[in-house]
């Protein structure tokens, strides 16, 4: 996690200077596919989509907004045996608190972030076999962490990914800023 930092930080220092990309009144939409999960299942996964918003609430008087914001995020994994079946169906609703570090002199496309999301996930789960967890499957609140980073192409497009627990582990997409 440390060297992701690492990495993102020193990659800012190669960009030229302006503006920064989050302020406060900044409004943000993330629309993202994601990769590897610490969510359960077996056999096939089907792709996780995820989208979020943020929005820069505080000026902290430093290097850094504090953003408000929510997310949703879906996946899902089947399981086809001989007479056997199984489908899991994973859906992540939260709120998410952001620290965005705009300290950087030379930052104007970039926006470094990490923050903690209060979530609910949503668990369905069924088979064919009577198991009697039809839709009883774990469900309940989670409280995670996430470190990302956004790269604005033009003045309201741009790319992200992000690390951290939520429909899954690696979440990489596009960004709108309005």
């Amino acid at each position: 996690m440390k060297k992701v930092v690492f990495i993102l930080a020193l990659a800012v220092t190669a960009m030229g200077a302006k503006a920064q990309v989050f302020e406060k009144g900044t409004n943000m939409v993330n629309v993202g596919v994601g990769f590897g999960t610490a969510l359960g299942g077996l056999g096939t996964a089907r792709p996780a989509i995820s989208a979020s918003y943020e929005h820069g609430l505080w000026d902290i008087g430093g290097p850094g907004v504090i953003s408000l914001g929510g997310y949703i995020g879906n996946t899902g994994y089947k399981y086809n045996g001989v007479g056997y079946r199984q489908k899991w169906n994973y859906t992540i609703v939260g709120a998410r608190a952001a620290y965005h570090y705009n300290g950087f002199s030379n930052a104007e496309n970039f926006d470094l972030y990490g923050g903690l999301m209060l979530s609910y996930n949503i668990v369905s789960y069924s088979d064919n076999a009577g198991s009697g967890l039809n839709n009883a499957y774990g469900s309940g609140l989670g409280l995670t962490g996430f470190i990302g980073g956004r790269y604005l192409f033009t003045d309201n497009i741009g790319a992200f990914a992000e690390l951290g627990y939520g429909v899954s582990v690696l979440n990489v997409g596009v960004s709108f800023k309005f």
